[in-house]
């Protein structure tokens, strides 16, 4: 059975400062990440077992923490494509005409993902995500790893909520790393997954129409 594994980050703990420090993206990478990393893979060894002795008692905690850990490993993975030390600016090409389309201008996506993420109550993300149901970009807040989220949609810019991405350096003002991000945002990363996820189809008729 395949266990999912930590990612090597793709450049130096430090690269992103003075936006976030070292110290920071070594604790959320080899500490917090890993926890992840390991819940999903003994959640996997759980259901293996119940299976194995067609015992079923522990299905529904063991269910919750296989999409706990999974979803944290994936959006883990996904936010650190997401940065780079040459990131910041704005996109180009598709990607920002698509933006300029679904929310009218950059600056209105921009303040609609550090609000999306400014005000998650507790622990969780923001996300630009593509629905490929109604095929537009939307802003989805992420509660924890995995609750509340738009079914079908793909995340292609995740933006880290919790206080372990920011604490060590914002303490309290979370809206200033939330803001710190847009200058280390990997747009050809966004870019490449937005056009990938543009073919995706569900296979569903009719649930979605253009306004009159």
């Amino acid at each position: 059975m395949n266990e999912y594994v930590l990612p090597d980050l793709p450049y130096d703990y430090g690269a992103l400062e003075p936006h976030i420090s070292g110290e920071i993206m070594q604790l959320h990478h080899d500490k917090h990440h890993r926890t992840y990393v390991t819940g999903a893979n003994q959640a996997l060894a759980g259901l293996e077992e119940a299976r194995r002795k067609g015992d079923f008692a522990r299905i529904a905690a063991l269910e919750r923490a296989l999409a706990f850990n999974v979803s944290g490993h994936i959006l883990h993975s996904l936010f650190w494509q997401n940065l780079s030390p040459e990131g910041g600016g704005r996109p180009n090409g598709a990607l920002a005409g698509q933006i300029d389309t679904d929310f009218g201008s950059f600056d209105g996506f921009k303040n609609q993902m550090v609000r999306a993420a400014g005000t998650i109550m507790g622990s969780g993300w923001a996300a630009l995500a593509w629905d490929p149901a109604s095929a537009r970009l939307i802003v989805v807040q992420i509660h924890d790893h995995q609750s509340e989220t738009a079914q079908g949609s793909l995340p292609l810019m995740v933006l880290d909520a919790w206080e372990h991405a920011y604490y060590l350096q914002y303490r309290a003002e979370k809206t200033q790393f939330f803001e710190a991000v847009w200058n280390l945002w990997n747009w050809d990363d966004v870019s490449t997954r937005y056009m990938a996820a543009r073919n995706v189809n569900l296979g569903l008729a009719d649930v979605a129409q253009p306004r009159a």
